[in-house]
């Protein structure tokens, strides 16, 4: 089997210095946030060229976070696309907040522009304060256009950055350009850790120590509290991990690149459709994601026959999951994203595929089309 990912292939050539990293935090005992979390919260800084980075415990909170540090609070209503994982609007509803969906532009599969104007209309009645662009599978939304409506309505930004830690708009580097940007390093991401961890980007000093009090159960100083507070500390040895793999992420999102440039000249001509990636922005491909012009799910029946893993992106847009109905949102609102979450499917792109491998994955994909 050909899977979406091979983590065991990308742990073995750094297996010494990550051991040599985990034991270096058993041999302090300091598990939560040591000194390791600030040295990795710095070599952020310097990779970014954010101002400020606060090491959180997943990816979701990092989202929660940079919402309630940006002031906004129970009731408001937030944009965001229907069209990405749950954790987005998730991270919206746990604070008491209401996510306000938005359809997807059909070739980037990022928040739709006109969408967002739309949605906009009812500003008012439905109190929106703050809009989060994802950043889905590896390439940055269009996040001039987003600014400048921003700027219009007054409107918080919080880049969901998740899926794109490493890819650049305009030169920037995803989730330095808003208010807030939230990263994941999920294991399965492309710079993950060896369990849950995330991390909040902002350039706002007033925003970052708001972050730094809420991630720490609303103190400063040990015991005491000047807000209510959250448990949502890094742990040290999940951010010794990721320091180690940071200095790698830029080869491993490279290779990403070139066997996504591969398997697009491999792919050309066919009906079918590969990544679009517009001018604004680089493509780090977390997931390389195929269109067709019918469901999907043939195709991949057929790959995983053939030993190719290959699954949707995702296969029930928010707007319609029976979590949010509450929202009152139906089938045919956002046609965009109900139309992406059949005939989309991904296929393995991660550093360590060989061409043979790109070339089987290829042929598969040629022979069903046939």
């Amino acid at each position: 089997m050909i899977p979406v990912s091979d983590l065991k292939k990308q742990i073995a050539p750094i297996r010494e210095e990550i051991d040599a990293a985990i034991k270096k935090v058993i041999d302090n005992t300091n598990f939560i946030l040591g000194e390791e979390v600030r040295d990795f919260e710095n070599e952020i800084t310097k990779y970014t060229g954010v101002k400020y980075a606060i090491g959180v415990c997943n990816g979701t909170d990092a989202i929660k976070l940079s919402l309630l540090a940006s002031g906004i609070k129970c009731g408001d209503g937030v944009i965001c696309p229907a069209f990405t994982y749950y954790a987005t609007a998730g991270a919206v509803a746990s604070m008491g907040a209401r996510p306000v969906f938005a359809d997807i532009d059909p070739d980037t599969y990022n928040i739709s522009v006109t969408s967002v104007e739309k949605v906009l209309k009812q500003r008012e009645k439905l109190k929106i304060k703050a809009i989060i662009p994802v950043h889905l599978y590896g390439q940055c939304a269009d996040m001039g256009s987003i600014l400048k409506i921003a700027k219009k309505h007054k409107l918080k930004v919080i880049e969901d950055t998740a899926q794109a830690f490493g890819a650049e708009y305009k030169g920037r580097k995803a989730g330095t350009i808003g208010d807030c940007g939230s990263v994941s390093f999920f294991p399965g991401k492309n710079l993950g850790a060896f369990g849950d961890a995330g991390i909040v980007l902002t350039n706002n000093r007033i925003i970052g120590e708001k972050l730094r009090v809420l991630r720490n159960q609303g103190n400063k100083d040990k015991y005491y509290h000047l807000v209510l507070g959250y448990n949502n500390r890094m742990d040290t040895i999940q951010a010794a991990v990721l320091k180690v793999k940071l200095k790698y992420l830029d080869h491993w999102n490279r290779k990403r690149q070139e066997n996504a440039q591969y398997l697009n000249s491999k792919l050309l001509g066919l009906r079918i459709k590969t990544p679009f990636v517009p001018e604004y922005t680089t493509h780090i491909y977390h997931q390389y994601v195929l269109r067709l012009e019918f469901s999907s799910s043939k195709l991949i029946e057929h790959l995983r026959n053939k030993g190719i893993d290959s699954r949707v992106y995702y296969p029930v847009p928010l707007h319609l999951q029976k979590c949010f109905k509450y929202l009152g949102f139906k089938k045919g609102d956002f046609t965009n994203s109900e139309k992406a979450s059949k005939e989309t499917l991904s296929i393995p792109v991660y550093p360590d595929l060989t061409n043979r491998e790109l070339d089987f994955i290829a042929g598969a994909i040629k022979e069903f089309l046939r």
